[in-house]
């Protein structure tokens, strides 16, 4: 194993949307150093590595800002910071324009105006998004990218970041990196929850399967304040093949029936939550199986489904394809997913102020890794990164000259040479991850308990996921690949058990389905319309609860 040492003026940890967005602001406005490290290759990495057909959050004529604000306000009911989704709303715009500029192919009307998706959205071309944006990235000076660089841990002192440390998957390296700031943009957490689809085809998910939730493991350990957790994200999917159903739902206007053929979406309410809770709940008292109702559609339609999805989704097309039948012939049937913890959909990540600046001096957070901020997807993801980017640039104009403690680089190279060197495990990694996959299906609401847990579940949930995080220490890899994996398990062990402990924290359920806790059914204001934040402090999970920044007022931290 080969020990490289790197300095850096600014370190982004993820090349995915976010990270790439980053990287861009930073070059076009300063001459500082950028390094970025993408454990893929950012050509065909993150949530855009597949494509999308459309752009979920923009403002269309007639809208402005605070609509965007409103709206992800309602679906969250009422859990966002109102100051982060403004400042994110505000850019949407600007960087879908700059995105066309690099290459993205917009639908227009013929008069030469973008064609929306409702009243949010814009219709695109986007199965070459992901390379569109690592090719303006690869392009630029004074940016260098190391692609399979897998970052295993941040160097925090005095609550001041100075860096992290990263392995090499393919040249078998350990990277000591200094970084005078550090932008994390790995996005949110998959895996955590045992799947649709068990054994070969567990990675046919909703979420990137790669995504394990590295920044926000690392923030945890390094005692980052962070926010809403228990605010899990179900995706309500098409079965078997877990595609989108917003494309039906808005494309074609396809409403949610049961297997009667009644529309049941109007008796549940139609905000994220309320989709999936109402489909499970329909499946519960026997009306089920669920469908979004797209029989009779026209055949112009059948066609714009079926290339829609080959933007982003080809196994639907496929499935319509080998079946014989198109969707106008017979209606698609839709599941919820396991749950996961992403900040682009819900409010899950680090609590930061309006700068995108975490609590440890130095971390700006972006793209769904960064917390209260929902409904963000793919725009606000890249807004965020330019927040991010002009802070970080800001921020090291006074901070810099940092450097790593040699005894924080020993340990942790001492900690990568165990895993390689020492053999004394009796189980594997891929073993250990199952069973806390199973854990946390059975005991913290996964898809075997329709999404319900209680206060003595989530007690079991928690000493389980203990006792393997515990077995983890002694796991064994053969090369860098397994290495890797120990890691991306370990991340995922210490997500889970913050997860627990927000789920514990909210005495209430205000998100049936993606929070609902059997012990507290109803929805309580009067103690609850705040926010659940955490730090980890002395080996231990405290739980803080704030409240609510009144009518929209920024939150910083010296608040």
């Amino acid at each position: 194993m080969k020990v490289e040492k790197l300095k850096t003026d600014i370190l982004i940890i993820g090349g995915g949307t976010a990270g790439c967005y980053a990287a861009l602001t930073i070059s076009e406005n300063s001459d500082a150093k950028v390094l970025i490290c993408e454990k893929a290759h950012i050509k065909r990495s993150g949530c855009l590595a597949a494509g999308v057909n459309a752009l979920n959050a923009y403002i269309v004529d007639g809208k402005t800002p605070q609509d965007y604000v409103d709206y992800a306000k309602k679906d969250a009911d009422g859990i966002v910071r109102e100051d982060l989704l403004l400042t994110m709303s505000q850019r949407l715009n600007a960087v879908t324009e700059r995105l066309e500029k690099l290459g993205l192919v917009i639908l227009k009307d013929k008069n030469g105006k973008y064609v929306t998706r409702g009243n949010r959205n814009l219709k695109i071309n986007g199965e070459n998004i992901k390379p569109i944006l690592a090719a303006a990235v690869e392009k630029l000076p004074n940016t260098k990218i190391l692609n399979h660089v897998n970052i295993i841990d941040f160097s925090v002192k005095d609550n001041r970041i100075n860096g992290a440390f990263g392995i090499g998957i393919e040249s078998e390296t350990f990277y000591i990196i200094e970084a005078n700031a550090v932008i994390v943009a790995t996005g949110g957490a998959a895996g955590l929850y045992k799947p649709n689809n068990p054994g070969f085809s567990r990675h046919k998910m909703w979420y990137p399967p790669f995504n394990t939730g590295a920044g926000y493991a690392m923030g945890i350990k390094a005692g980052a304040e962070m926010t809403t957790f228990e605010m899990r994200f179900i995706a309500l999917r098409c079965k078997d093949t877990i595609a989108p159903t917003g494309t039906l739902a808005q494309g074609v206007g396809a409403k949610q029936i049961n297997s009667l053929g009644e529309v049941y979406e109007s008796k549940y309410g139609i905000t994220t939550s309320q989709r999936v809770y109402g489909t499970v709940n329909e499946n519960l008292e026997g009306r089920g199986p669920c469908y979004l109702k797209t029989e009779g559609i026209t055949p112009e339609q059948d066609d714009a489904l079926k290339k829609a999805y080959l933007n982003m989704a080809p196994s639907q097309t496929l499935k319509w394809i080998e079946s014989g039948k198109n969707p106008s012939q017979q209606n698609v049937e839709i599941e919820g997913t396991e749950p996961y913890i992403v900040g682009g959909h819900t409010a899950s990540g680090y609590w930061v102020d309006t700068k995108r600046a975490t609590t440890i001096k130095g971390l700006f957070a972006a793209g769904d890794v960064a917390g209260g901020c929902p409904q963000k997807y793919v725009t606000g993801s890249l807004a965020e990164g330019e927040i991010a980017a002009y802070s970080a640039v800001d921020f090291i104009e006074e901070n810099n000259n940092v450097s790593v403690e040699e005894t924080d680089a020993d340990n942790h190279l001492k900690e990568v040479k165990a895993f390689l060197e020492e053999n004394d495990s009796y189980f594997s990694t891929e073993q250990l991850e199952e069973a806390m996959q199973t854990v946390m299906d059975a005991y913290a609401g996964g898809i075997k308990t329709n999404y319900r847990f209680n206060e003595k579940q989530l007690d079991i949930a928690d000493e389980k996921i203990a006792d393997i995080q515990k077995l983890s220490d002694n796991l064994h890899a053969d090369d860098f690949q397994e290495l890797m994996y120990i890691y991306e398990l370990r991340e995922r062990l210490v997500v889970c058990r913050s997860v627990i402990a927000h789920l514990k924290a909210r005495h209430e359920t205000r998100w049936q389905s993606f929070a609902e806790n059997l012990d507290y059914p109803e929805k309580d204001d009067k103690n609850f319309l705040k926010f659940v934040n955490s730090r980890y402090e002395n080996g231990k999970i405290k739980i803080i609860l704030r409240d609510l920044t009144e009518g929209g007022a920024a939150y910083e931290h010296s608040n």
